[in-house]
């Protein structure tokens, strides 16, 4: 009974060592008698004890490799510190667990390198604002490097480039004076746009005033012109009117010593009198009825009256005597025409 018993254990501690469960994700590489003989994939299988031995288990899964900063020097002999991470993954678990010693520690003394490197090429201002070709250059430069040990360089990112801290403050004035640059590039140039702005309104508006003037001018001269285009035509039409009433020659002749005597009205202190005035007074005949000599018609004995001198009430006793006279003669002159 003890026999089987201890049969009993030996068969499960034969089974518990031979019996094997990989997770997903991971391979076990197992030797035979010291020799590579399987690489074990997620699942079920089954060791021979004591013959078999699982050498690894590897990882194939992408892993962050998150190493310490770096200290590198630019080509312009700035030295920096940089800090880097690599995404790989394991490819080969035969290669990754017989091709290096220790992967790890191999890749990161190889980023150390590479940074140097590459950023030993580049000066400071470069190495700030070349992050992308530096990654590409890294990666490449790694992937080559790891290939015989099984492992795949995804990408290589740099996490912060940290230069001296007496650069950093010579960088933070440039900044400085570079923004306070722009700013006063900027004020000044929106002084310049509003002085260009005011100007071009004050140009419109004296555009538009003098447009306003200059509509203002011809409507004022269309206006005049109207005006006296009216006055013209009346003045044409009292003309028409004044003809087509057969004004005799006797009556336009009276009308200039009416106004003669409105001109010499006493006020006047000369006293103009028109060159023809004995022509005048001779064609109607009163200068030769005056003196009694010269051709004319004898008045018709029923129609003579006797001559009553009317005083005129614009004259006073102040008139001059050629205001008088005048008066006299446009009566005479009037009672002529009358009988006639």
């Amino acid at each position: 009974m003890l026999v089987w018993i201890i049969i009993a254990v030996l068969v499960v501690i034969f089974l518990a060592n031979a019996l094997h469960v990989v997770p997903q994700q991971t391979v076990y590489i197992v030797e035979r008698l010291g020799k590579y003989k399987h690489s074990w994939e997620a699942g079920l299988h089954i060791k021979i004890p004591v013959i078999d031995r699982i050498a690894s288990k590897v990882s194939i899964k992408e892993q962050v490799l998150d190493f310490p900063p770096q200290g590198v020097i630019t080509k312009d002999n700035i030295t920096m510190r940089v800090d880097s991470v690599v995404f790989m993954k394991v490819f080969s678990p035969k290669e990754y667990t017989y091709g290096v010693e220790n992967a790890i520690l191999g890749i990161e003394n190889l980023v150390a390198t590479n940074l140097r490197n590459v950023i030993g090429e580049l000066t400071l201002d470069e190495a700030l604002t070349s992050r992308d070709r530096i990654n590409a250059k890294m990666s490449e430069a790694i992937d080559t490097a790891t290939d015989p040990w099984g492992i795949k360089i995804n990408r290589v990112e740099l996490k912060d480039i940290m230069p001296p801290q007496e650069i950093t403050d010579a960088m933070s004035k440039e900044m400085k004076a570079e923004r306070e640059k722009r700013q006063a590039i900027l004020e000044a140039q929106a002084h310049k746009d509003s002085i260009i702005t005011r100007s071009e309104g004050d140009k419109q508006s004296k555009i538009l005033q003098a447009e306003a003037e200059k509509e203002a001018q011809i409507a004022l001269a269309k206006g005049k012109a109207e005006a006296i285009k009216m006055v013209y035509e009346a003045e044409a039409q009292g003309l028409e009117k004044l003809a087509s009433s057969h004004v005799t020659e006797s009556v336009l002749k009276l009308k200039g010593l009416e106004a003669l005597k409105d001109v010499a009205d006493g006020n006047a202190t000369k006293i103009f009198m028109p060159s023809d005035i004995s022509s005048v007074v001779e064609s109607l005949g009163i200068l030769g009825e005056s003196i009694g000599i010269g051709d004319h018609i004898p008045p018709h004995p029923k129609l003579k009256k006797t001559r009553v001198i009317e005083p005129d009430p614009c004259l006073d006793e102040e008139s001059s005597y050629i205001s008088h006279e005048n008066n006299v003669v446009g009566q005479e002159i009037r009672s002529d025409l009358e009988n006639r």
